[in-house]
């Protein structure tokens, strides 16, 4: 493992969706303010918030439980995504690269979470 949470690919990957959140939501609607914008953002924040925090715990049961936490923030997000797509917010190529950082974040974190807590072999 690196020397901080900073050094991971998942987490540097879920802080540059968090940035292209709050990018994309900054020209949401006025109204959804304190709606959907505040959603995705939040959501956003909690998966690299949780990667670090995981990091941060003092065993690998707990590293994997908030890896886990971040993951579901990650889903929650990719679905605000669609809703925000469903309902004309954003651009398209903007809610694209959203959704395919997510998607990329998903993927690092469940490499991430195979690594640290690995499936326990039958026993012989």
């Amino acid at each position: 493992m690196g020397q901080s949470f900073k050094d991971l690919i998942a987490w540097q990957k879920a802080a540059e969706l968090t940035v292209e959140i709050y990018k994309l939501t900054s020209h949401f609607p006025d109204s959804e303010r304190f709606g959907l914008t505040n959603q995705m953002r939040r959501a956003a924040v909690s998966v690299a918030s949780n990667i670090a925090e995981g990091y941060g715990r003092s065993t690998r049961g707990e590293y994997h439980l908030f890896l886990g936490h971040a993951r579901g923030s990650c889903c929650e997000l990719e679905t605000q995504i669609f809703i925000a797509r469903s309902l004309g917010f954003g651009s398209p190529s903007g809610l694209d690269a959203t959704e395919q950082l997510c998607n990329d974040v998903g993927r690092l974190l469940g490499a991430l979470m195979r690594a640290i807590h690995p499936k326990k072999s039958p026993a012989a």
